[in-house]
Order: structure tokens, then sequence, then C-alpha cells
């Protein structure tokens, strides 16, 4: 990877660790969608409304795959017992991330800012705490519920077996030395109703002074990583 390239991922990992959001394009042979992506640990009330605002895609909760098997997060399509989850047709990649969406218990109806940010941030905790061995799956069905207003994506083990936006941030988040969880959002256009182009992000990006960084720059420096 030449030094350009590994600024880049630098700037990403530093900008993760003082809980600035990014932008993260995945790959023009994929979705080609650009996300708003942000520490879970970092996630604000604040923030959340920006993502709502700005970025206008579901706001999701990518957990990593080790974390995940510890808490007992399923895939979605494997608990939903109907003909609709039986041919999987993905125009972009071979099945979806999508786990349970969840709220905490603490929390009212759970899609107030102030109520996702007490689900997200506690999400953020207890992966890590389970890929410690300090929280169970037991635990966390004590804390959290189902159905709710913060939707779970299971990372994949590594970036060499998928490559969306929920792998790449939690691929980040591992080369940060973080929580295994991240916030991420699709940037979508107001006026064509579609994805906001990569072109649009990155001049977004330099207006607001965030970070864009390619998919395959973050594929090259940390696909030989377990994203576990």
């Amino acid at each position: 990877m030449d030094k350009k390239n590994d600024d880049i991922v630098e700037r990403a990992i530093v900008a993760l660790t003082d809980g600035e959001p990014i932008l993260i394009h995945d790959f023009e042979d994929r979705e080609n969608e650009t996300d708003l992506v942000i520490a879970a640990s970092k996630i604000t009330h604040t923030l959340i409304a920006r993502f709502r605002n700005e970025a206008g895609g579901l706001i999701c909760v990518a957990i990593s795959d080790e974390a995940s098997e510890l808490l007992g997060l399923p895939f979605l399509s494997d608990m939903i017992d109907h003909p609709l989850t039986e041919n999987s047709d993905l125009k972009y990649d071979t099945r979806s991330a999508f786990s349970l969406p969840v709220n905490h218990r603490d929390t009212y109806t759970g899609i107030t800012d102030i109520d996702r940010e007490t689900t997200i941030k506690r999400l953020a905790e207890v992966a890590y705490a389970a890929e410690s061995g300090e929280y169970t799956a037991e635990q966390f069905v004590k804390e959290f519920r189902s159905p709710g207003h913060v939707q779970i994506l299971r990372s994949a083990p590594s970036l060499k077996e998928r490559r969306g936006h929920t792998e790449l941030g939690i691929a980040l988040s591992k080369a940060a030395g973080m929580e295994p969880a991240v916030v991420v959002c699709e940037m979508l256009d107001d006026v064509s109703g579609k994805a906001s182009s990569k072109e649009e992000m990155q001049e977004y990006a330099e207006k607001n002074g965030l970070l864009f960084v390619e998919g395959k720059i973050l594929v090259e420096a940390l696909e030989g990583k377990p994203n576990k």
C-alpha cells in the first residue's frame, strides 16, 4: 500500500478513536453507496439527529462476528420461518447482514434520539465485554428486547468473506483497538430518490471537514486481519 493510502487509513483510525464520523464508500460493483460511520461507543443523541437529517438511511449498529456469536445474535433471515426468506436474490451480495432489531430495556419507545443513544452505547459496551469473556447471551436477553428500533448488523468473520460497510467498519474498529461495534447509515439523495453519488459524497466530505475513504483502500490495508 502506498504512503498516501496508508495515511488515509491512519486518519480513519484517528477519526474513529476521536469520535468523529467518517464516510466510507464500498465498491462501484457492489452497493456503490457511501455510509456515514462512527464508533458506536462515541454516539450521542446529537449525532443521531445528524445521521437522520444528513444521511437519511437506516441507522444500524454493526457488531463483530465473534461478539454476535457470543451474544446469541443470529442472522435475521435464519430466524424468520416464512417463504419470503427462502430465496435470497440480493443484487449486491450473497446474504444480508441483518440480525435482530433491539431496544435497551431502559428505553421508553426506543425511537427517540436519546433512547437510541442509550441502546447503541450499551451495545458497544456489551460487544466488548462479550469478546472479553465478561458478558453472556443470557445477560443480553435480560438487558435488551426485540423487536426494537436499533437494527443490528452481524459482521462476517473477515473482509475475505464479505466486504460491506458492516465489515469495513468493524475492521477499522479492530484496527483502532476499540469496541467491536460501529454505527452505519446510508447517505441518500433527497432530489433523485437514490443513494448519493460518490462524487457528491466527496464534495460533502470536503465541505464538512470529514474524511472520505474508499473501501478498496481499507481492504488493501486490513483484509488479512480478522473481524471477529
